[in-house]
């Protein structure tokens, strides 16, 4: 059973990243319906404004609780974040509130602090009102899928970027789940499994950059089809090494090359898309988001990789 101050510490640490990416999600599907279907735009934006207050309220929790090494990841937020989110709401009339981003690069790392029931009461209930929050989102982008692909609605956002958003929304349920449970992780096991399910992701990143990128940007568009390709061949090498094929040990070496590249790649593409050195139809945000994935995807393959 997860100790007290583990079950903590994790829980504010998935929060921290996730609550982010969520209200994100909702963001970006609020500015992709048309006209028509302002009770969907209206949907996303409340469940942007939850996220937003759950995330509010986890990181007045976090101070000293969790790790350094989560906040120097560059998962929660990067040095981009700040004006991602300023042009993204110059841009689109969306109040996003930049106090949340100051608030948690204020935050200081511990991991060590002994905490009482209290506080893990506190987590507790923050975790159910996430599970609570997450389950009606999935079911939300689970309609919005289902009325693009039987051609009842139509939105700027790719069927298949609606599919991977509630992929993540599922898969931080699943592990709110598992924490709320007390559950320990098999390492190994959850090895490659997430290893699968973010190469899956930065997979979808490629092709989503790929497409949304201006036709002019040859160089760019070159290069993010090369990861998209290179990404493709490391899910179908993580499924071989699941079925002991391959050495999972190589697997993570060269997802970690790969993924290090593309968060490279990611980051300058967010500076640009933020100075306004790239055409595309990309809101700085997005660019944004993608980088905190790759990284948090990068903390998670050091430690496989000991």
């Amino acid at each position: 059973m997860l100790p007290g101050s583990d079950f903590v510490r994790q829980s504010l640490e998935l929060h921290l990243f996730f609550a982010r990416i969520m209200k994100e999600h909702s963001f970006f599907l609020e500015l992709g319906f048309t006209p028509r279907d302002t009770n969907f735009t209206q949907k996303a934006d409340d469940f942007r404004r939850e996220f937003d207050m759950l995330l509010g309220d986890v990181i007045s929790l976090s101070n000293g609780i969790v790790s350094t090494a989560v906040l120097q990841s560059g998962e929660v937020i990067t040095p981009y974040t700040l004006r991602a989110e300023m042009a993204s709401s110059y841009f689109t009339g969306v109040r996003i509130p930049i106090e949340l981003t100051q608030a948690e690069a204020g935050l200081m790392g511990g991991g060590l602090m002994a905490v009482n029931p209290m506080y893990e009461q506190r987590v507790f209930l923050i975790n159910q009102r996430a599970i609570s929050l997450t389950t009606a989102l999935i079911q939300f982008k689970a309609t919005i899928l289902s009325n693009v692909l039987s051609c009842k609605m139509f939105t700027i956002n790719y069927p298949l970027l609606i599919d991977h958003i509630m992929r993540e929304a599922k898969f931080y349920l699943g592990m709110l789940q598992r924490l709320q449970n007390r559950e320990i992780i098999d390492i190994e096991r959850e090895a490659m499994e997430q290893e699968l399910f973010w190469n899956r992701i930065m997979a979808e990143h490629a092709k989503f950059i790929r497409g949304l990128l201006d036709p002019t940007e040859n160089e760019l568009i070159n290069t993010a089809n090369d990861f998209s390709n290179e990404f493709d061949k490391l899910i179908e090498e993580t499924k071989a090494a699941m079925d002991r094929t391959i050495p999972m040990e190589k697997i993570t070496d060269d997802s970690f090359k790969a993924t290090k590249a593309i968060r490279d790649f990611k980051a300058q593409g967010t500076q640009g898309l933020i100075e306004c050195k790239i055409k595309s139809i990309i809101i700085p945000l997005l660019g944004d988001h993608t980088l905190r994935e790759a990284n948090h995807y990068l903390r998670l393959l050091k430690i496989f990789k000991k």
